[in-house]
């Protein structure tokens, strides 16, 4: 049974939005982890080509959903200002929604 998505966090930031859900890791485990993505404001999620989604990366978790969430915060401020090495919004920037 997969552990159910705590509330959806936003965050405004350099004029997209942060869109943040942190996840107990499991039954009996003592910690969360998080899916995410970065848009821009009134993008629709489900359409593709609107988000630029990303996630923890395998094993890592952290203690509290606050602090997956401020991790998950600070990955989604690297892309918006290119600073990630994998993550662009780039494609949000030239192709709009």
């Amino acid at each position: 049974m997969s552990a159910q998505p705590l509330a959806m966090h936003q965050v405004d930031y350099e004029g997209f939005e942060i869109h943040v859900s942190a996840t107990p890791t499991g039954e009996g485990a003592n910690g969360y982890t998080y899916t995410a993505y970065v848009c821009h404001p009134g993008a629709n999620p489900a359409k593709p080509g609107q988000t630029v989604a990303y996630h923890a990366n395998g094993d890592e978790t952290w203690r509290s959903e606050q602090d997956a969430t401020e991790e998950a915060v600070h990955v989604g401020r690297s892309i918006i200002d290119g600073t990630h090495p994998d993550l662009s919004v780039l494609s949000l920037v030239t192709h709009g929604f």
